[in-house]
């Protein structure tokens, strides 16, 4: 399968990795920066430096492929969906940016080719799980999704290392949340809802952020009383942000907070992403609860670290564009997470990173 890689930042590194040394992917990797371009130069694959926010120059890497995995920023994901579209190819992303989605949503309509974004983890992997575990039910009453990627050794008062895009991180703080309440959909505050809980002795908050659900809220309206996704941080974290977004206006200032953020908080290969669902209804007459719940940890591999968000968000996109190459999802359209079988995934070469995963017994 020919394919183009969009962007060479972290992710994108790691995905060239995986797929051009599986041997069923002919890769192009286009980045605008050289020096992200140069640290691919050891793998079997293209590299193209072109201007990745100019539609033109990406609509031409394009011809002759059969699909685009676009792992640039959030705000760049509708242009190049419109140019997959335009170039005849498949198209998967990692957005998590839900006006984005609802556009190449209706872009798909139609398409001979597929659309298929919010690949990574959140949204993406969580979705999966919760719609798995939600069919084992005859009456749904409650889904809970709770994912959070974490420093391992937090040092500083936000309790907080960067570990993934400042661009998605602020945008899914600032941004209105999904929720179904009572069997309706609604829009919840970001950065409320605040709960605490513990995982393995060590104490964690969760609240509202934006984007987590994918498509899910309109798979399970009517089927499910409540439905909510919620990002996990060290306590202490969600109160700082709200003081800084909310109360000082830095909302209205976005570029000048990721400034911030860039020069003050350290990048962090040391981390884990925590994953957890609980599904609750009734089966045979009974109330149920069902757990899923997994601690993913960074490879410290001294010539090749990869830290845990580089290998869960890698790992999601891979193992949705293997299934689509292996004919076990839709071949054209809108392509929704929940349409992945949770089995299918971990048992795929590259879905099973989460399989070999810790998995954690209970939850206090």
């Amino acid at each position: 399968m020919r394919v183009v890689l969009m962007g060479a930042g972290h992710i994108g590194q790691t995905i060239a990795t995986l797929l051009s040394g599986s041997g069923d992917y002919q890769v192009k990797v286009v980045d605008r920066s050289e020096e992200a371009l140069k640290k691919l130069r050891h793998l079997p694959l293209e590299l193209a430096q072109i201007d990745t926010s100019d539609a033109a120059a990406l609509r031409g890497a394009l011809k002759g492929y059969d699909a685009v995995i676009n792992a640039l920023p959030y705000h760049l994901a509708t242009m190049a969906a419109a140019q997959a579209l335009e170039a005849g190819c498949h198209y998967f992303d990692l957005t998590e940016d839900v006006a984005a989605t609802r556009e190449i949503m209706r872009m798909a309509e139609g398409a001979k080719t597929a659309f298929m974004p919010q690949c990574g983890l959140a949204p993406g992997f969580i979705g999966i799980v919760a719609h798995h575990l939600s069919k084992k039910f005859s009456k749904l009453h409650e889904v809970k999704m709770r994912v959070g990627a974490l420093p391992a050794f937090p040092t500083n008062s936000l309790k907080y290392n960067l570990t993934w895009s400042v661009d998605g991180l602020i945008n899914e703080y600032c941004h209105p949340c999904e929720a179904i309440r009572n069997g309706e959909i609604i829009e919840v505050l970001p950065l409320e809802g605040m709960e605490h809980f513990s995982l393995d002795g060590t104490e964690y908050e969760a609240f509202n952020t934006s984007g987590g659900l994918g498509t899910l809220c309109e798979t399970l309206k009517g089927k499910v009383q409540t439905l909510d996704y919620k990002t996990v941080r060290y306590p202490g974290h969600c109160d700082i942000m709200k003081m800084l977004l909310q109360e000082l206006g830095m909302q209205f200032d976005q570029e000048n907070l990721k400034d911030i953020l860039r020069k003050s908080i350290p990048l962090t290969m040391q981390d884990v992403v925590l994953v957890f669902v609980t599904v609750s209804g009734e089966r045979d007459g009974q109330l149920v609860q069902e757990v899923f719940a997994r601690k993913i940890f960074a490879d410290r591999d001294e010539k090749a670290p990869l830290s845990a968000i580089q290998i869960t968000t890698a790992a999601g996109i891979c193992a949705a564009v293997d299934l689509f190459r292996e004919g076990k999802l839709p071949q054209s359209g809108f392509i929704r997470q929940e349409q992945v079988e949770l089995p299918a995934f971990l048992a795929n070469r590259f879905g099973k990173a989460y399989q070999q995963s810790r998995q954690v017994e209970s939850i206090g």
